[in-house]
């Protein structure tokens, strides 16, 4: 492809996952696929769109700033593993090579699809009866340290579904407010791909025009396309995203 049609191709993923993750999340699952249609290595393709996400991240992030008033010990037992395992995450990433990786790409595509289609249902098992979240103890913190710290480390390595696992790991400690739940998650995410984007960039395993490129359509979606996305309905753009991976996993396993 033409590079001027690859770098429309690419600013209009990236502009859809801006869109989509303000929605429903799952923006890598158009991203990364757009990133390997483009010629880009799955390592490379990997850290490049982990890079061109994290400016989007930050601006989430502070639309929910308001909602972490009181969350200190719930941030510093997510954000610290966060780090950790994002860390180890992106290195076992640049260890494992392009071979390694695109060999386990298809199935990552696939299990984080499986994932995104669970979504509503972990959150609906993840909601607690009662109006009242409970006290969280030291044991409990610990629990949910532990659980990021794996989390956090398949971040690093891929990361496409990890906000699905935050949100139900919040919901079973007991966490009902839905934006306090997803401004603890956005912390995390940007803790960890923070973090593995220092080392992708250190590495020299990003693509920094098209990331830049990206960053730019990601940021655009996340507010101009966050209207129509929500015009569509929630639904809609889970099946959407849904054809997306689906399609992708089948043409990684079978290319």
């Amino acid at each position: 492809m033409s590079d001027l049609f690859r770098e429309a191709v690419l600013f209009l993923a990236a502009f859809s996952a801006g869109a989509i993750n303000s929605v429903a999340g799952g923006g890598t699952l158009v991203t990364f696929p757009a990133l390997l249609a483009a010629g880009l290595s799955p390592v490379m393709a990997n850290a490049t769109s982990t890079v061109s996400m994290v400016p989007s991240s930050l601006g989430s992030l502070g639309g929910y700033r308001k909602h972490l008033s009181g969350s200190t010990r719930l941030a510093i037992a997510l954000a610290v593993p966060s780090l950790l395992g994002g860390a180890l995450g992106a290195f076992l990433l640049i260890r494992a090579g392009d071979v390694t990786f695109g060999r386990i790409v298809p199935y990552l595509v696939f299990g984080a699809t499986g994932l995104f289609m669970a979504q509503g249902w972990l959150r609906k098992r993840s909601q607690r009866a009662d109006d009242v979240e409970p006290t969280r103890g030291p044991r409990e913190l610990l629990a949910l340290a532990g659980w990021q710290f794996l989390v956090a480390i398949y971040g690093g390595f891929f990361g496409a579904g990890m906000g699905i696992l935050m949100l139900a790991a919040l919901g079973f400690l007991g966490l009902r407010d839905i934006h306090r739940m997803n401004g603890l998650k956005n912390l995390a995410a940007i803790a960890i791909n923070g973090v593995a984007s220092v080392i992708f960039v250190v590495q020299d395993k990003v693509r920094w025009p098209l990331a830049l490129l990206m960053a730019a359509g990601g940021i655009a979606g996340g507010y101009g396309g966050a209207g129509l996305a929500q015009r569509l309905g929630q639904q809609r753009v889970r099946t959407l995203v849904t054809i997306i991976g689906l399609s992708m996993g089948v043409y990684l396993l079978v290319r």
